[in-house]
């Protein structure tokens, strides 16, 4: 009989952040390094605590958000690997990838990744597709600086 090996990381079929779009599925399946990480506030009359991350991987950046103990539980070049992640909007109307209530975050290592910061898949206007209404497509970036359009 013969053996058979997986691998796992085949298996979840990884993406890189440059190919994450918004939707409202937990699908996403990646692995980035956490770049900068914001101040923890309190939400919920100081029930939850959320705070934001740059995280980028060797394709793109983007902003990761974290809830509760995720946000004690990751620093600054940590290597994360994400499961069954979401990207959509969140309460403050800004687009960020997240583990929702379905996904999972683990450390996986730290500082050995190469990565890139541009551009941030956060920063991009997206609209619906004409041709697919259940799929976003990307329209413009709004630049980080001017908080401008750019086409």
């Amino acid at each position: 009989m013969p053996i058979v090996c997986w691998n796992i990381e085949a298996a979840n079929m990884l993406l890189s952040l440059k190919e994450i779009e918004p939707a409202a599925r937990n699908n996403i399946n990646t692995r980035f390094i956490v770049l900068e990480k914001g101040t923890i506030t309190l939400e919920g009359g100081g029930q939850n605590k959320t705070c934001m991350a740059l995280v980028a991987d060797e394709s793109a950046s983007v902003n990761f958000q974290l809830w509760n103990e995720e946000c004690d539980a990751f620093k600054h070049g940590d290597i994360v690997h994400l499961s069954n992640g979401i990207f959509s909007y969140n309460r403050s109307n800004r687009l960020v990838l997240r583990a929702g209530k379905r996904g999972k975050v683990e450390k996986v290592g730290e500082f050995t990744m190469v990565f890139v910061e541009s551009p941030n898949m956060s920063e991009i206007v997206w609209v619906l597709d004409p041709y697919n209404p259940s799929r976003y497509v990307q329209k413009s970036l709004i630049s980080p600086i001017s908080g401008i359009s750019l086409h």
